[in-house]
């Protein structure tokens, strides 16, 4: 069995808890969110592997972008990622990545630019379901109204990032 070095990170915005898996980073997610163990359970399942918590690289350079994030000095990630889920998340976690730094995209929006329009919940749901929050950005998604909608770290945080983003490098 396979083994994912974990770590907890404090953030002002909550604190994450970040995992890798040879040399990749497969978590960077709210430590006390809804669905915690849903979460972990799936990416447990599909690496074929558990949780140790003890220091790892890939988390040293992940908590480093991160604190380059948070300081208003980094707009894009560098990392290795390791993407745990069946071929549509890992789709429309790919559409995540497309928005661009301080920009929204609503499900809808990213239902349309999977030619899959009618897919917006299942998009919601992948969406929620993604591991590598603020890395592969899912704060970025709003309704289709532009409110604010469910985010595992929390409206708040969610609010917050959108705000750090905007007024990064203004």
């Amino acid at each position: 069995m396979n083994q994912i070095h974990i770590q907890y990170y404090p953030t002002v915005f909550g604190e994450l808890l970040l995992g890798g898996l040879d040399g990749q980073l497969c978590l960077c997610d709210w430590r006390y969110r809804k669905g915690r163990e849903t979460v972990d359970r799936r990416l447990q399942t599909r690496l074929n592997a558990h949780y140790v918590e003890q220091g790892d690289a890939v988390i040293d350079r992940a908590i480093e972008q991160l604190e380059q994030y948070f300081s208003q000095q980094r707009e894009q990630f560098d990392l290795p990622l390791l993407l745990a889920g069946t071929d549509f998340q890992k789709a429309v976690w790919d559409q995540l990545l497309k928005i661009p730094f301080g920009q929204t995209a609503s499900y809808l929006q990213l239902a349309e630019r999977m030619d899959n329009p009618k897919a917006v919940r299942a998009v919601a749901s992948a969406n929620g379901a993604n591991a590598l929050s603020i890395i592969v950005p899912c704060h970025r998604v709003v309704g289709s109204n532009g409110e604010l909608v469910g985010y595992a770290g929390g409206l708040d945080a969610k609010r917050k990032l959108l705000g750090l983003e905007a007024d990064l490098f203004a």
